[in-house]
């Protein structure tokens, strides 16, 4: 099957820019403009790729947390009458849900429940996105799920915690960050941006600084795998990561917000695009 390409949609990605009077633009309201003008197909996408924002504020409500990112497809209040009763979630999602409320039930035999409802969730999460058809969302989700993975691994070896009760999902990265005794993980051939990551995190001593390179490592992962996708949903999807990207250094630091932005619109300049074409 062909994908379906955004020119016009694509080319206009130029033109938001950010307001200097405020802590950031609307995140939000950019992504309503781009669902308007995808196929039914590729909003599915987009939803699945914000789908990590519904899971971290279905993880905060369980929790008893205030916290909410309104970057997720649902609302608070729909968060919270989903845990109640799942009706608007991806099936897998709603599953897990089903099962931590209902230990003996049906649901429960196919998700371990004595395992953090956190980890359950999101492990379901980027197993449903490891299956989509759209190829950046399965590597982008590979991506993020590996780099999070790094990330609490280090941080739980440092604190003398367990890894396995801070790694999410399953498979070969998972298996040699719980075993491995090396300082890189034995990863270093696996992953590249290991060395950065690691470098951020153990040698870092400013959480915002911590944050930036963790972010920076982000942002560049999202270019590269779309670097041969011009105007098709891989491109509109690495844009929107970076827009979240960029909203939420907005809110954290608006001249390294503004910064970021300018960099993305460097990145999408439609005529370079052209020339590549």
């Amino acid at each position: 099957m062909f994908a379906t390409n955004y020119y016009t949609l694509v080319a206009g990605f130029r033109e938001y820019a950010l307001d200097a009077e405020r802590k950031g633009f609307d995140a939000a309201e950019i992504r309503a403009e781009v669902m308007e003008n995808l196929d039914a197909k590729d909003q599915r996408a987009v939803e699945l790729l914000y789908g990590y924002y519904d899971c971290e504020n279905l993880s905060a409500a369980r929790a008893g947390r205030t916290a909410h990112n309104a970057l997720g497809n649902l609302s608070h209040e729909e968060i919270l009458a989903e845990l109640e009763r799942p009706t608007l979630l991806p099936e897998d999602l709603q599953q897990v849900i089903r099962a931590y409320a209902d230990p003996e039930g049906e649901d429960a035999e196919q998700v371990d429940t004595t395992q953090r409802f956190e980890k359950s969730l999101f492990a379901a999460y980027y197993a449903l996105a490891a299956r989509s058809s759209c190829r950046f969302l399965r590597e982008w989700s590979a991506f993020d799920c590996n780099l999070r993975n790094v990330s609490a691994a280090i941080t739980a070896r440092e604190l003398n915690r367990p890894i396995e009760e801070v790694t999410v999902g399953e498979g070969e990265i998972v298996e040699q960050l719980q075993r491995s005794s090396a300082s890189d993980f034995g990863l270093r051939g696996e992953l590249q941006y290991l060395d950065a990551a690691i470098a951020a995190i153990s040698d870092e001593q400013n959480l915002v600084e911590k944050e930036h390179k963790i972010d920076l490592i982000r942002w560049n992962e999202a270019s590269e795998l779309s670097t041969f996708d011009y105007f098709d949903i891989n491109a509109v999807l690495a844009y929107l990561v970076r827009i979240n990207l960029v909203a939420r250094w907005s809110m954290l630091d608006p001249v390294r917000g503004r910064e970021m932005f300018a960099r993305l619109m460097t990145e999408l300049d439609g005529k370079d695009m052209i020339y590549k074409q």
